[in-house]
């Protein structure tokens, strides 16, 4: 039976060894940009050197560590040439030969890390064959690295010993207080592979310093680590391992290199101490003052210096962030409902308070009523006035002894109203009490609510940080893909990118990945002239693309830009002629319309095909990429100079700020960035044009779209119903919206505020409509669709270049709910049990329409609301139920919509009444929903029996 102890061991040892391989991949790009870079002046900066020694030492370390043997033995002779780079800087040029060997060799090493990473054996034939004759060139190219140089290759300018002091004092220390904060907390469940990665990153550290010592102590602990059974086994090793290596740092701090303990057997710690080493050495703090004095000299391996500011990280799976980023998706949900329900609250405070004043009112004329009522009594009857003064002066007296003089019903029912207004007003008393004390725990908790908006919002922030990436991470591999593409072709592009650390979320990321490959071959294939052109043109003869990436707003712009000859519009055009498009649209077609074909799949103006274009791939993958990130691209050109590609992508894809608009019954969100304005919208404002019309927008003519001509339909819901507060704006209004370099006008019938809400994709087989991106859900937990403005002005284009005449074909009649099917109008004036009954209605396949009272439901059916049948209520405000038949069966339009009556009177006398009046069926509450579903089925199907 497999022991599962070593079944776990096996899994994190697999994880940990994937983990460097990562590692090394970040390491390779970093050997590959440094000798990428060193192509125009043909030296390497002793920066870039150290960077990439560093580099080369690291994979050669943690390979060794980690088993990979043929990769460490070859990052070692990678490193040799590194050293003899640096050594011979000022005399060595690197040239196009040299370039290429090394990045042949860097080649290899990036083969093999991939070939481990799918779980392939490396070959040792294949690496004798193919890789080592590389390595072995560049050694007789190079030579061999000087004895000497191995010590002084990672040297300060002075002393040695300043780049030891300080990695010890800052990089090492992190660790072992990792260490020791591990062992405190009795974390053994990581404990061993924490110890493996340790002495691994360790050990790379002591092969870069050359420290031999230090690098047999770190094999010690693994070699240990790998016999341990037991957690008890490993907690030893490690408090070993940390007093072992608290030992090393002290001595090397105090200058003291010889007798460093190279294992964690007790008999050595017990000699280590023998030899001088007292607790005064057990804190590094107390070398602080010479290490701040080492710190403040200028030290010439900078990246070592670099890595002091940065913090201790932890490896988190991309998984888990995603997970966070959907729950966090929730709280924003949340958020925004329990905001909703607070306003519920507090408007119904108000009207309680209304309701109040009201009643308060309204006792107190019923007592005013009464007094006059009583007065005129008084007056009527005489003898009841002298009864009362007889009462009155005689207080003491016997009732029993004057009931004779007055009737003491009377005087009973006097009492009795008197006593009950006085509690009315005690009641009325203590009900302001009960409200004024709602109102204040309801401050209470709108403060609470604004702290968790407050909290909510850092938390945002901050979770948008730990998923964000710098941009370098797929901008790193275009200069190697550019120094292929100048050796294959023989051109001489070169290329400058400027924000690289541009932080972005890791799906934009990833999204942006394919893109920009694309972008960069386009624009050497398409853009870059060939030399003998150039020179013709009076250029240079080395072209230039250039990647610039800024944050404008809530949004990352990246621009891809060349100085060649520009894109010939000409050839757009007759090439699209070629393919079939109307010859007089294009004639008309716009400079930016015309760019936009470029983007369509198969579209391309190569004449002839190569393995860099002519295929009409790639350009389509770039916008397709971009839609699914809701971004955007535009293009800009200017013969004989160049061109630019602006990409504008969002910030994040976890929340978004929109506004929520109805367009003929359709609720639709659009991002807030790129509305420009809102604006009422009346006819006269409206042009005709021959294209369609127009409205006049700050001095210039705005294309005015109808969004009902383009998007249809079959399910409408009344916006009514998605969201409870009531619109902003309630007159008919068009969004300006600002896409790229083109402003647009979109009718719209109502509008909300802008609100905050949460992004969700849309997963599954069917696709979402070619205008949407994502989805959005409202405070209520209904879902809109996220509308992109720039795929719904490509889908209206496509549409109109298809079918010019579908501009003037109106879509009002499909989106028109005449069409909808199974449509019930509920008519009830509460608000819950519309609720449930519509909840009812949808679940057996119905599509609901709500209306408050008899007089709400009138003015929507004759507003052109069309229904199968009505399920009414009886009691109403304004209009109830009787009355509403009575004006429905008068309208000749209308007379023929069977009317459910349910109410809660289940006498006859309120049945006859309803069925006289036009009824088709009368039910009462509470329903039998099977029975209400059924009785239904059979009004709709036109068996009206009741």
């Amino acid at each position: 039976m497999p022991n599962p102890l070593h079944a776990m061991s096996s899994q994190k040892e697999l994880e940990i060894k994937m983990q460097f391989l990562e590692e090394a991949n970040e390491h390779i790009n970093t050997l590959e940009n440094v000798i990428v870079e060193a192509k125009n002046n043909r030296k390497i900066d002793v920066q870039k050197i150290n960077a990439a020694l560093r580099a080369a030492h690291s994979i050669k370390g943690g390979a060794g560590i980690m088993g990979f043997h043929a990769l460490s033995d070859l990052s070692h002779l990678l490193e040799d040439s590194f050293k003899v780079l640096k050594t011979r800087k000022n005399s060595l040029e690197i040239d196009s030969s040299l370039q290429s060997l090394l990045l042949s060799a860097i080649d290899w090493l990036r083969q093999i890390v991939e070939s481990i990473s799918i779980g392939h054996d490396v070959d040792e034939q294949w690496i004798s064959t193919f890789c080592y004759p590389v390595f072995e060139e560049l050694r007789e190219i190079l030579g061999e690295p000087n004895p000497e140089d191995a010590m002084t290759i990672l040297q300060a300018e002075d002393n040695p010993q300043e780049i030891i002091s300080l990695l010890f004092k800052t990089e090492v220390e992190g660790y072992l207080k990792r260490l020791e904060s591990l062992l405190k907390q009795k974390e053994s469940s990581v404990l061993r592979e924490e110890m493996a990665m340790m002495s691994s990153q360790l050990g790379g550290l002591g092969e870069m310093l050359q420290i031999p010592a230090f690098i047999q102590l770190c094999e010690s602990i693994i070699e240990n680590l790998s016999t341990a059974v037991s957690d008890n086994d490993v907690e030893e090793i490690a408090n070993l391992g940390l007093q072992s290596w608290r030992n090393t740092q002290a001595l090397l701090l105090a200058g003291k290199v010889d007798n460093l303990p190279t294992t964690i057997n007790n008999k050595q710690i017990k000699n280590n101490q023998q030899i001088g080493l007292s607790s005064e050495f057990t804190s590094v703090n107390d070398f602080a003052p010479n290490v701040e004095e080492i710190i403040e000299r200028t030290l010439e391996f900078t990246p070592v210096i670099k890595r002091e500011s940065q913090e201790p990280t932890v490896r988190v799976p991309s998984k888990k962030l995603e997970q966070i980023n959907d729950l966090f998706g929730e709280l924003t949900i949340g958020r925004n409902t329990l905001r909703l329900q607070l306003e519920r609250i507090s408007k119904l405070i108000r009207n309680l308070g209304i309701r109040l004043k009201t009643l308060e009112r309204e006792n107190h004329e019923l007592r005013l009523s009464y007094e006059k009522f009583a007065l005129q009594l008084s007056t009527l009857k005489p003898k009841y006035y002298q009864v009362e003064k007889d009462w009155e002066w005689h207080p003491t007296e016997n009732i029993s002894d004057n009931n004779h003089k007055f009737d003491a019903l009377e005087l009973e029912r006097y009492n009795e109203l008197h006593t009950l207004s006085q509690t009315v007003v005690e009641n009325i008393v203590k009900i302001q009490e009960i409200t004024g004390d709602i109102t204040l725990n309801l401050e209470d908790t709108e403060q609470v609510n604004h702290l968790l908006n407050r909290t909510s919002r850092k938390l945002q922030n901050s979770l948008t940080k730990v998923r964000m990436r710098p941009l370098s991470e797929i901008l790193e591999r275009l200069p190697r893909a550019l120094h292929n593409l100048n050796a294959e072709y023989g051109k001489k592009v070169n290329l400058e990118i400027e924000g690289a650390d541009t932080l972005m979320e890791r799906g934009i990321l990833e999204a942006l990945n394919e893109p920009l490959m694309h972008l960069v071959r386009n624009a050497f294939d398409h853009g870059i002239e060939d030399t003998q052109t150039r020179i013709a043109a009076g250029k240079s003869e080395e072209g230039l693309i250039k990647i610039k990436t800024v944050h404008q707003s809530n949004r990352t712009v990246i621009t891809i830009s060349d100085d060649g000859s520009g894109i010939a519009i000409e050839k757009i055009r007759t090439r699209a002629e070629k393919m079939g498009l109307d010859a007089q649209m294009l004639a008309t077609a716009t400079d930016d319309d015309l760019y936009s074909l470029i983007f369509e799949p198969g579209f391309s103006t190569s004449e002839q095909v190569t393995t860099l274009s002519g295929r009409g791939v790639g350009m389509d993958v770039v916008r397709n990429n971009l839609n699914l990130i809701n971004g955007e691209i535009t293009v800009d050109s200017v013969p004989g100079k160049g061109t630019s590609f602006t990409l504008s992508v969002p910030f994040t894809l976890s929340v978004s700020r929109i506004v929520l608009v109805e367009s003929n019954g359709i609720p639709l969100a659009f991002p807030s960035e790129a509305i420009q304005e809102i604006c009422l919208l009346e006819n006269q404002q409206i042009l005709p044009t021959q294209n369609g019309e127009v409205i006049n927008w700050q001095d210039s003519l705005v294309e005015l779209i109808n969004i009902s001509n383009y998007l249809y339909f079959n399910n409408l819901r009344n916006t009514s119903s998605i969201q409870e507060i009531p619109p902003r704006i309630e007159d008919k209004i068009v969004l300006i919206i600002s896409t790229g370099n083109k402003l647009v006008a979109i009718k719209a019938d109502r509008c909300w505020d802008e609100q905050e809400v949460g992004i969700r994709r849309v997963e599954g087989s069917i696709p979402l409509p070619e205008c949407f991106n994502n989805c959005t859900i409202l405070d209520n937990g209904r879902i809109v669709p996220l509308v992109s403005p720039a795929q719904l002005l490509n889908l209206i284009a496509k549409k109109d270049i298809i079918n010019p005449a579908s501009q003037s074909l109106s879509s009002t009649a499909f989106l028109s709910p005449k069409t909808r099917k199974n449509s019930i109008l509920i008519v009830d004036d509460s608000v819950n049990v519309r609720r449930f009954l519509a909840l009812t209605l949808e679940r057996a396949g119905y599509f609901v329409e709500q209306a408050k009272d008899g007089q709400d439901a009138l003015f929507q059916l004759q507003s052109g609301l069309q229904v199968e049948s009505i399920i009414c209520d009886i009691e109403m405000p304004r209009l109830d139920g009787y009355n509403f038949l009575i004006r429905l069966k008068s309208q000749e339009n209308l007379q023929n919509i069977p009317v459910i009556m349910l109410s809660s009177r289940t006498t006859d006398k309120y049945r006859q009444l309803a069925m006289q009046l036009g009824a088709a069926v009368y039910l009462t509450k509470p329903y039998n929903e099977h029975e209400l579903l059924q009785t239904l089925k059979q009004v709709v199907n036109g068996d009206n029996t009741n």
